[in-house]
């Protein structure tokens, strides 16, 4: 189970630290990506995060932006937005994914989404 939290509304220019943490499996054995759904839009792939190899992808877009790290010890991947944009504006998911993964994301190599964390960026 993939459990999102950290959402919430931020005026532009401002940042936020989503966590999602993992139970019933260590992410260690997977490689935990973010996506994100806009209002009216298909859900994007954000980032991905592999701790077992260190490997970590963040869509090129969002580079200089957005990071994603983890924390072995709590069984949590985080994703740190700085310089937030009423763009970034959507719900944030993680999911699970065994092995490795294409990039972009796709969606279809994911399982175990979490229930989702709304952000909101407001101009």
């Amino acid at each position: 189970q993939l459990v999102e939290s950290g959402g919430g509304l931020v005026q532009a220019g401002g940042s936020l630290r989503l966590s999602c943490a993992a139970s019933g499996f260590t992410i260690d054995d997977y490689a935990i990506g973010w996506f994100r759904q806009a209002p009216g839009k298909e859900r994007e792939g954000v980032s991905c995060m592999s701790t077992y190899d260190g490997i970590s992808y963040v869509k090129d877009s969002l580079k200089g932006r957005f990071t994603t790290s983890s924390d072995r010890a709590r069984n949590t991947v985080y994703l740190q937005m700085n310089f937030l944009e009423p763009g970034d504006t959507a719900v944030y998911y993680c999911a699970a994914t065994s092995g490795s993964y294409y990039v972009p994301l796709k969606e279809w190599e994911f399982h175990s989404w979490g229930q989702g964390t709304q952000v909101t960026v407001s101009s």
